[in-house]
């Protein structure tokens, strides 16, 4: 008799005694079947997203290197994805700075990098009166107005008051939850907002009601040419790097040309960022033709992405601008292309090496950036390239950036976009990290009383200062405006976390290159 056979008899023998045994006990009991394997526990859908978002960051994440394992890191065991990210961006890691870069997405920032918004088309901000940030102010402003937004069909402006919002006059930045209440009504999910507003000047008081709309963003809210003594300065106030606003540009630089601009000066003080294909075509169109061919930046991937070990990225079809899978030969089943048949080498041929193409025949002597603590990536990166070949001509005004010298692309997990850094860029001089910020030139703080173009608000006065007399004076704007000091970087902050909450910031890899088949 083999070894199976015992097996079975014993079993069966050992069946026999139990049964025997509860049958003395309790006659009239019947027997259960005791299964002999493991019930099979079917992962929720829920899990499953968990998991991915674990996995993709494992494989993708720019410091990624000694994350934990799935057992140890179980993040099926997190209440919500939102905990599970959070989890990750506070794991330690090597150099790795605070990351303030990482989250979850619905799609709308993809529908807004290609230049649709669905929203009312307007932002806020506090008015600081008297210069002592610990004197509450309620003198809320309109910060910005998008072109074509509802807000706009209404007629408002920068630097319009709003005295009443949703019925409440009591706008005071003393409280905490008056700051979230006026975020929660221009910021929220709210079909529409009304209010009263006020111009700068006291001449109209008007109540207006804003309903929500999909409209199509167009990002250059200003393009302006200003005399400085015997030059020509262009002026143009950019929003954000949209896919739908590279001809624009291309337009609008030529029309500065064309009118004999020699100095530029550009406003990105609210661009959070955008499309790195885009920024490449604003840089080509303002840089000088003279550095044709020579390095812009470097894109540095993570390592496992380097190194083609990021096999994750085989679930992710790439996909051509018109939204359809690509054909290729070496991608799944030699049917189509996925993010995994991409070549992530910091180099050249790799399509990671970017070098400047000039773009028209604009020729500009000094450039000029105002910035603010919005100024994010994509707006970061314009200006990094162009400091790394021609640094004593490029001057930064208004307050300290963002400092985000990191990027993505889109990770689409169910429902879900998940946005982690994966690669960071570097200009011709290996310059980069700028991760707490890039530093200006010359400080001095947002003036939403004044609208976009008026040579005396503050930074746009500042830069036209130097342009004139090589220094940044700003002793021409009235003294009541230049005596103000603004908000503490700390109430800035403060403001800026209610009402820049769903500002998108960052900038998306939309060039990317398949292997060579």
């Amino acid at each position: 008799m083999n070894l199976r056979s015992i097996n079975k008899l014993l079993i069966f023998s050992l069946s026999l005694l139990i049964l025997a045994s509860s049958c003395k006990k309790d006659p009239k009991a019947s027997v259960t079947p005791t299964p002999t394997t493991s019930p099979v526990v079917v992962a929720s859908r829920s899990d499953l997203t968990k998991d991915s978002i674990y996995l993709y960051a494992k494989e993708t994440y720019y410091w990624n290197e000694g994350m934990p394992t799935y057992a140890v890191f179980n993040p099926r065991g997190f209440g919500s994805n939102e905990a599970v990210l959070d989890a990750i961006i506070a794991l330690p890691g090597t150099n790795k700075p605070t990351d303030k870069y990482s989250f979850l997405d619905d799609g709308a920032v993809s529908s807004s990098l290609s230049g649709v918004s669905g929203d009312y088309g307007f932002s806020v901000f506090y008015h600081d009166t008297d210069g002592i940030s610990s004197t509450p102010t309620d003198d809320l402003r309109i910060k910005y107005v998008s072109p074509n937004s509802p807000a706009a069909s209404k007629g408002l402006r920068r630097g319009y008051r709003i005295t009443k919002l949703n019925g409440r006059t009591d706008l005071s930045t003393a409280q905490s939850a008056t700051l979230n209440f006026v975020g929660n009504a221009v910021f929220g999910s709210a079909s529409s907002v009304s209010m009263t507003i006020l111009k700068p000047d006291g001449s109209l008081e008007e109540d207006v009601t804003i309903t929500r709309a999909t409209y199509s963003n167009n990002p250059i809210f200003l393009t302006k040419i200003l005399n400085v003594g015997s030059k020509n300065v262009g002026y143009i106030v950019y929003n954000s790097f949209t896919t739908n606003s590279r001809d624009a540009l291309t337009t609008e630089i030529g029309k500065f040309q064309a009118a004999g601009v020699t100095e530029l000066i550009v406003d990105l003080r609210y661009n959070g960022g955008g499309s790195v294909a885009t920024s490449d075509v604003f840089t080509n169109l303002i840089a000088p033709s003279a550095y044709s061919g020579q390095v812009m930046y470097t894109t540095y991937w993570t390592k496992t992405m380097q190194d083609g070990n990021a096999k994750i990225l085989s679930n992710q079809p790439l996909l051509d601008a018109q939204g359809k899978l690509q054909n290729f030969t070496g991608g799944v089943n030699g049917v189509y292309a996925t993010y995994a048949d991409i070549d992530y080498r910091p180099t050249k041929s790799a399509g990671n090496v970017e070098n400047f193409e000039k773009v028209g025949i604009a020729e500009f002597k000094k450039i000029y950036f105002l910035v603010l603590s919005g100024t994010a990536s994509a707006s970061e990166l314009l200006i990094n390239s162009l400091k790394g070949v021609m640094p004593g001509d490029v001057k930064l005004i208004g307050q300290k950036t963002y400092g985000k010298p990191v990027g993505f692309f889109a990770i689409k997990i169910d429902k879900l976009d998940l946005y982690v850094p994966q690669f960071e860029t570097k200009n011709q001089k290996n310059e980069g990290g700028y991760y707490s910020g890039m530093a200006v030139d010359y400080t001095v703080s947002d003036d939403v009383t004044k609208d976009f173009g008026d040579p005396t608000e503050r930074l746009l006065a500042a830069a036209l200062s130097y342009s004139e007399k090589g220094t940044f004076s700003i002793s021409n704007i009235p003294s009541k405006i230049a005596s103000i000091s603004g908000m503490s970087a700390y109430e800035t902050e403060r403001l800026n976390e209610v009402f820049d909450r769903n500002v998108f910031k960052g900038m998306i890899d939309d060039k990317l290159k398949l292997k060579k088949q």
